[in-house]
């Protein structure tokens, strides 16, 4: 465990708190205590972006330079963006939230919580589907729960209401497998008898 330093939580205090890995560390504190221990270099958060690399520039006193290109780029702050209409409801992008804005359950539509969402990018790749984007945090309208609430409710209950047909066509596939072979099994006795 590595010693307190103050350092590390002034350095944390400037980090965008994304949580998103891409500086090649597993959040935002481990990176700032690799900074405070002078084994990482201030130029690998590609969230904080310009203004966060000058901040931690002037409180380490080391020169600014521009960001590792091989911890991404800068850009807007974003959000992720499910589609309801591809999402399966894996729940495979539920663990890898480092800061839970994702709301779901196993075989249920996945909501992203604007407001606790990051931008991290970590949820995309475990989706089977694709169904996750990232769009720019300004790009989203400002919604209010109570639609947004309906709106899910009534994907869900279309989606429901196709998996219950899917369910129905399956059950009378296999009644109808059992009753071709209920008859064929009644006509091999008859001739071996």
């Amino acid at each position: 465990m590595a010693a307190y330093s103050p350092l590390a939580d002034e350095l944390h205090g400037l980090l965008p708190q994304t949580q998103c890995t891409r500086c090649g560390y597993d959040g935002c504190r481990p990176y700032a205590e690799a900074i405070a221990a002078g084994v990482a270099d201030i130029n690998r958060c590609p969230p904080g972006g310009e203004t966060t690399l000058q901040r931690l520039a002037a409180l380490t006193g080391r020169p600014a330079k521009p960001l590792d290109p091989e911890c991404g780029e800068a850009g807007p702050p974003r959000v992720a963006l499910i589609d309801p209409s591809r999402c399966i409801g894996c729940a495979r992008c539920l663990p890898p939230c480092p800061v839970d804005a994702i709301v779901g359950a196993q075989r249920q539509l996945h909501v992203v919580l604007d407001d606790l969402c990051t931008g991290c990018e970590l949820c995309i790749a475990p989706c089977p589907v694709d169904c996750i984007t990232l769009v720019p945090r300004a790009a989203q309208a400002p919604r209010s729960p109570e639609p947004a609430a309906a709106d899910n409710l009534r994907r869900y209950d279309a989606h429901r209401t196709r998996r219950e047909r899917r369910e129905a066509e399956r059950l009378a596939l296999l009644a109808e497998r059992k009753a071709r072979a209920a008859r064929l099994s009644t006509r091999g006795s008859d001739g071996a008898a």
